[in-house]
C-alpha cells in the first residue's frame, strides 16, 4: 500500500515510481496544483446524536474539532480546538524566496495519508565531491501533519548520489531540526532564522564526511560500531539493551563489505565514510517495512531517522 497519494518531482523517477514530472524551475504555483497540493485544510465542529429513539438530539463538543481537505471534504483528523494549522500553501510558499532569489532548486513536494502529512524537498545548491567521484548534495525538507504524527519539521539533510542515502545535516546547536509544535503558529522566517539559512551547517557537515572519507576502520572498530548503533536499548524494544539484532548486523556488515551501492569507492572502501553509508543504505532501502513509503517516512522522521542520527554521532566519535 503506497502512503504517497500525489507527488511532484524534478530529476529521476522517485523512490515508488509514481508521480508527475516536472521540468527544472517551475513556479510553485505549478508544483502546488501537479503535487496535489493545491488545497485548504478546512475545520468543522465536532458533533454528536444523543438521545433516544433515533436520530436524537444534534449536540457540538467546542473543545475538538475536525480537520478536513476542502477540494474532497474527505476527513483528515480530529484534534485540540487550540491545534494550529498549516496549510499546504504553506508549506510551499516556505521555499518562495529561496528559490527565486537564493538560488534553491524545488526537487519534490507532495501529499502522504491522503492528505494528513505533507513535505516539500529542494536543493541548496551545495555539494561537496570525496575521492574516486562520490558526490554528496545538500537539500532542505520542510514537512507537517494534521494527525499528531509530526510537528513541522525543517531540517537540512544530504543525499549521497551514488545511492540516494539520506542524512540529516545537524545545526549549529547541535539539534537535528527546527520543530514548530501545532500548538504554536507557523512562522516561515523565525524558522529561516533558526536554521540558519544564511549561513548554513553544510561546511561542518561536509568537513566532517572528508574526514570520515580519509579515516580507515579496522575489523574490531567495525564490529564494536555496529554493535553500539543496533543495540536492542537504543531502540526501546529491549530492558537491558545488550542484545542486537544479528540479522541486521550481517546485512549491514554485507554492504559496507561490497554489496552496497558504492562500497567499492575510494571514499568508502574500509572507511568511517563507508561504514556510516551502509547504516544509512539500510535504513533507506533494506530495513523490513510495510512498503517503501513506510521505509522513506521512518527513514525521514522516525526510528529510521534516529538510526541513522545514532549512527552520525558513533561515526563522529571515529574521528574526534
Amino acid at each position: 500500500m503506497h502512503l504517497v497519494q500525489s507527488m511532484a518531482y524534478v530529476g529521476e523517477q522517485p523512490w515508488h515510481g509514481l508521480g508527475t514530472r516536472l521540468a527544472s524551475d517551475q513556479p510553485l504555483e505549478i508544483w502546488a496544483k501537479q503535487a496535489g497540493m493545491d488545497w485548504q485544510i478546512e475545520t468543522a465542529y465536532v458533533q454528536f446524536i444523543a438521545g433516544h429513539p433515533f436520530p436524537g438530539s444534534l449536540h457540538k463538543y467546542p473543545e475538538q474539532k475536525v480537520l478536513y481537505r476542502s477540494d474532497t471534504k474527505a476527513p483528515l483528523s480530529v484534534v485540540s480546538k487550540r491545534f494550529k494549522v498549516v496549510q499546504p500553501a504553506e508549506i510551499l510558499e516556505f521555499y518562495r524566496d529561496l528559490t527565486e532569489i537564493g538560488g534553491y532548486q524545488m526537487e519534490t513536494a507532495g501529499v502522504l495519508k491522503e492528505g494528513r502529512k505533507l513535505w516539500a524537498l529542494a536543493r541548496t545548491g551545495q555539494s561537496v565531491t570525496l575521492k574516486g567521484d562520490d558526490t554528496v548534495n545538500g537539500y532542505l525538507l520542510l514537512a507537517t501533519a494534521c494527525d499528531g504524527t509530526l510537528a513541522t519539521t525543517a531540517q537540512f539533510t544530504s543525499v549521497r548520489v551514488v545511492c540516494n542515502n539520506t542524512l540529516a545535516v545537524a545545526l549549529r546547536d547541535g539539534a537535528g531540526a527546527v520543530k514548530v509544535p501545532h500548538r504554536n503558529e507557523f512562522d516561515a522566517q523565525a524558522v529561516k532564522q533558526q536554521l540558519g539559512i544564511a549561513v548554513t551547517p553544510w561546511s561542518s557537515f561536509s568537513d566532517h564526511i572528508k574526514e570520515l572519507a580519509n579515516c580507515r576502520v579496522a575489523e574490531k572498530t567495525v564490529e564494536a560500531f555496529l554493535t553500539k548503533v543496533f543495540a536492542y536499548g537504543h531502540l526501546n524494544t529491549e530492558p537491558h539493551g545488550c542484545a542486537f539484532n544479528e540479522q541486521v548486523v550481517q546485512k549491514v556488515l554485507a554492504l559496507y563489505s561490497g554489496q552496497g551501492k558504492g562500497s567499492g569507492l575510494s571514499s568508502a572502501k574500509g572507511t568511517a565514510w563507508g561504514l556510516l553509508n551502509s547504516v544509512t543504505e539500510y535504513v533507506d532501502h533494506h530495513r523490513r517495512s510495510r512498503s517503501n513509503d513506510h521505509r522513506r517516512d521512518t527513514a525521514w522522521f522516525g526510528q529510521g531517522a534516529m538510526l541513522k542520527q545514532r549512527a552520525w554521532g558513533e561515526a563522529l566519535q571515529l574521528i574526534a
